[in-house]
């Protein structure tokens, strides 16, 4: 079979087929670090409270003119230099954020102008902490029908510009990064993406939201007094996740014609422990079986799951022939799964 034929996945939809592999990962976070004790001092909450909560201690917040588009850059030239390409062997980059630096242009057409890698195609998406994993979705498929062979692919965030830090709902949640990779063609029938899905429902939208009015506040939802900044339904948005996390993964390996025992690293979005652990068990996942940096980024949104795997990758953790299954959902109502024979 031919990386540009596919196979046919569960519920009769079409999958990508092996031909697309992860040739490199990239990751950047600022320099400064906010942690528990340090917004002690902000809002009224503890360390104690925090960890308990969600298992966050620290996270990283952008200073002195740092900004999505520079933290994609770092992250995608070190990704770049891990694979051994160069910019101009760029075909395409897929940025996503929520965090766009200006409304137009894309955020990834500058990371592409910054980089030196003009021509090449560059577009941004826009689906929350579940951006990253439908980029690489749509990297594997664009890379198998044989129309690019290099796409970068990059979650960036600069989630402290939409944080209200007198919300300690909030605050105590996010943090900025990115974390990339880059796809590229292989003739290696043994690598490549074996599933992918993403879905969605609109309906839940006011769970977890920005508005840019007041106006924009539904009746009766979550509002924090301040708009352009992150509302969050904390209860409704916390059953929603403990409920999709695990059908996501379970829908996934089985898709994948897996089982458990099949998957080295499941790599989820980083938005609670209790979420991640409380899937894991039901699971029936070891431990060691899904990679958690939480307490130490927080919540950053679609760079979270770029930025396990390239730790994963640059410990040494992970080797060809493994299979990662990556996971991850947020606002939206979003969420969605990608697995990759590396």
């Amino acid at each position: 079979m031919t990386s540009a034929q596919s196979n046919t996945s569960s519920g009769g939809r079409t999958r990508p087929v092996l031909g697309a592999t992860i040739v490199g990962t990239g990751l950047a976070v600022p320099s400064r670090v906010l942690s528990n004790a340090d917004l002690e001092k902000l809002v009224d909450t503890s360390d104690e409270w925090i960890v308990q909560r969600t298992g966050i201690r620290e996270r990283h917040i952008s200073e002195n003119g740092e900004t999505t588009m520079s933290l994609g850059v770092k992250a995608v030239r070190q990704a770049l230099d891990n694979a051994k390409l160069d910019p101009s062997d760029l075909d395409l980059l897929i940025c996503a954020t929520l965090t766009q630096d200006m409304i137009c242009p894309a955020t990834a057409c500058r990371i592409v102008a910054e980089l030196g890698a003009v021509p090449c195609g560059a577009m941004d998406i826009s689906v929350a902490c579940t951006g990253f994993v439908a980029g690489m979705n749509i990297a594997a498929n664009f890379v198998a029908s044989g129309q690019f062979r290099n796409v970068a692919v990059v979650g960036a965030e600069q989630l402290s510009r939409i944080v209200n830090y007198e919300d300690r709902n909030t605050c105590v949640l996010f943090g900025d990064g990115a974390g990339a990779a880059i796809v590229s063609a292989t003739d290696n029938a043994d690598q490549g993406c074996l599933y992918q899905s993403l879905h969605s429902d609109g309906t839940g939208w006011m769970q977890l939201y920005c508005p840019r009015s007041e106006a924009e506040v539904p009746e009766g939802g979550v509002f924090n007094g301040q708009v352009d900044t992150l509302q969050m339904n904390g209860r409704e948005v916390y059953k929603f996740a403990v409920n999709t996390l695990q059908s996501t993964i379970l829908d996934a390996i089985e898709g994948s014609g897996l089982s458990v025992d099949d998957i080295a690293m499941v790599i989820p979005h980083q938005s609670n422990t209790r979420i991640l652990d409380s899937a894991r068990v039901k699971l029936g996942l070891p431990e060691e079986k899904m990679y958690v940096n939480l307490p130490r980024y927080g919540n950053t949104s679609a760079a979270s799951v770029g930025l396990c795997l390239h730790e994963l990758m640059n410990e040494g953790k992970l080797k060809t022939g493994d299979v990662v299954l990556l996971v991850a959902l947020g606002g939206g109502l979003t969420w969605g799964a990608s697995v990759w024979r590396l």
